[in-house]
Parts: C-alpha cells; sequence; structure tokens
C-alpha cells in the first residue's frame, strides 16, 4: 500500500505519540498549522472545518472525536481535514482546562455543584466506573456475581451529564473565536502564496520570451 507505514508503531509508541509526539507538541502545533493554511478552498469554508474540529475538543466522547469532527463538519458545510486536524486542539496540555471549564459550567447550568473535597475525588470516579465496567463484564459470564452499576451512575450524574451539557457553551465560544481568528490569516496566508505564484509564473515567462527572442544566445555562452 502507498501510505502505509514502512517502520510499524507498537501499541505503547502510539500512546506514546498521542501523549507526547515525536519533536514535541510545539512542532505538533506548526505542522498542523502549515498543513491547516495550505489546505484548498475558500477561507471561510477551512474555518468552518476548524469550528467543528475545536468545537469537539469540548466533547466527552473521548476515542470518537474524529468521527463527531467529521460528522459536524458534514452538516455545517466546513473543510473536512481542517476538522479533523482541528482536534488537535484537544491534548494532554488542555484537556485540564477544557475539563474544568466543562465540568463547572455543566454544574452552573444543571443547579448542582461538584464537592470533590467533600466528596469522592474526579480520578475515584473515573476509576469506579471503569471498576464496574470490568466488575459487570466478567458478572455476563458467571452465576456467582451480581452486577452493579453504582459507580458508574456515580460517574454519570456527577461527571459525565454535567460535562456533556456543560462543553456546549465554551466550546461554541471557543471554536467561534478560533472560526474569527483563522479567517483573516487563512486568507492572508492565501493571498501571499497566490502572489508568489504569479510571480514565479511571470518569472517563467519573462525566461521564456528571451529566449524565444535571442535564440542563439544559449548556443554563445557554451
Amino acid at each position: 500500500m502507498v501510505f502505509k507505514r514502512r517502520d510499524k508503531r507498537s501499541l505503547l509508541q502510539i500512546v506514546a505519540d498521542g501523549i507526547y509526539p515525536k519533536g514535541g507538541w510545539r512542532r505538533a502545533f506548526h505542522y498542523v498549522r502549515h498543513r491547516l493554511r495550505r489546505l484548498p478552498g475558500t477561507p471561510e469554508f477551512i474555518a468552518r472545518g476548524i469550528w467543528a474540529g475545536v468545537f469537539t475538543c469540548f466533547s466527552p466522547f473521548y476515542g470518537l472525536h474524529f468521527v463527531i469532527a467529521a460528522l459536524i463538519s458534514r452538516i455545517i458545510n466546513g473543510n473536512l481535514l481542517a476538522a479533523l486536524l482541528s482536534t488537535f486542539f484537544g491534548n494532554p496540555l488542555t484537556y485540564v482546562p477544557i475539563g474544568v471549564a466543562s465540568l463547572k459550567t455543566g454544574h452552573f447550568l444543571l443547579g448542582t455543584e461538584f464537592e470533590e473535597g467533600d466528596r469522592q475525588s474526579l480520578a475515584s470516579k473515573f476509576a469506579d466506573a471503569g471498576t464496574d465496567l470490568w466488575y459487570n463484564l466478567i458478572a455476563l459470564f458467571s452465576d456467582s456475581r451480581e452486577m452493579d452499576w453504582h459507580g458508574l451512575a456515580v460517574f454519570y450524574d456527577e461527571v459525565f451529564f454535567p460535562y456533556l451539557v456543560g462543553s456546549i457553551l465554551p466550546g461554541i465560544i471557543t471554536a467561534t473565536v478560533c472560526y474569527y481568528l483563522s479567517v483573516p490569516v487563512i486568507r492572508a496566508y492565501q493571498k501571499r502564496r497566490s502572489a508568489r505564484f504569479r510571480k514565479k509564473v511571470t518569472a517563467a515567462k519573462d525566461k521564456a520570451r528571451l529566449a524565444a527572442s535571442d535564440p542563439g544566445s544559449d548556443g554563445e555562452t557554451r
């Protein structure tokens, strides 16, 4: 296959690259920015894809961000590749503030409160939900165990649902800011690129015209 990697990565390498890409996050950021600016289409078309990708980063459906970004991009008629690249807005450096903002906004809108100090910590809620999933999976194949969904119920009520509700507002605000910042940047880049291309074409035409008007010059120089 043409696009198949020559050096096949192990599962551990894939996870490690997702947490900290080869070359660092700064290089990854510059790469994504470079690819976004070189995408074909109008600045608004590309920026709508960026909107979809950034908004998706606030979604609690981790592992499905590519799929969600692609669907949203199609709905709002945005650039698909821009949407997929923009999901890198969500990374280990930004997921903590994204999660805090989404949870606080969600509990505020729902009229609830996330009391991390008095009750279970956020980490323990994730752990309990994972334990419930594993325990109940085993219980499906064992008559000696009964299913217990208490940890998952607490996680849904106090983490997932507030996160889902609270992610919408900050997601829309952040994605809209990125949209309006992206449009002039992409437009300016496209104009500079087009000007450089026209300059190269003009230079090539001038060179060809000069060679046509003086056919013996090439032989004299040799």
